[in-house]
């Protein structure tokens, strides 16, 4: 079950980095999961939902599903945009999807990423851990 009221998004400039690219100057596809993985991050700074946070709360978050969807290159030297948006789920998961856009505003890629929480014993949890619990109480998402 999804919520559609207060999305939260963050978003990310990056530029691509020589050793992203093949012979070409494009970017290797598996560089993409990569930067998703950089929009996380940048979420998480911003909206207090951090790895170490997780960590913190004695949880790890691993990725269960991810899918990825090419539309147009990036190339060495380009500056462009990570979309992240944290979609709101009843289920103890953190999903997240993205849009990269290039330097001109078009859409290059997109995909979604699924993490479930373990605690420390690695223990699939079936609820919502108290931390996120009281994270999406605060950013207004129950």
């Amino acid at each position: 079950m999804q919520f559609k009221e207060n999305i939260l998004t963050c978003t990310e400039e990056v530029r691509v980095r020589f050793n992203e690219t093949d012979p070409l100057g494009i970017v290797w596809h598996g560089h993409y999961i990569v930067y998703f993985e950089d929009g996380r991050e940048a979420f998480g700074r911003e909206h207090g939902l951090t790895y170490l946070d997780i960590q913190h709360a004695g949880y790890v978050t691993p990725i269960v599903k991810s899918t990825c969807e090419h539309f147009l290159p990036l190339k060495y030297g380009e500056t462009f945009k990570i979309v992240t948006t944290f979609i709101n789920s009843a289920s103890a998961k953190l999903i997240y999807q993205y849009e990269l856009f290039n330097q001109e505003g078009k859409l290059v890629c997109k995909g979604e990423t699924i993490q479930v929480f373990l605690d420390n014993d690695g223990n699939l949890c079936l609820y919502n851990p108290e931390f996120f619990q009281a994270w999406k109480e605060k950013m207004g998402l129950l």
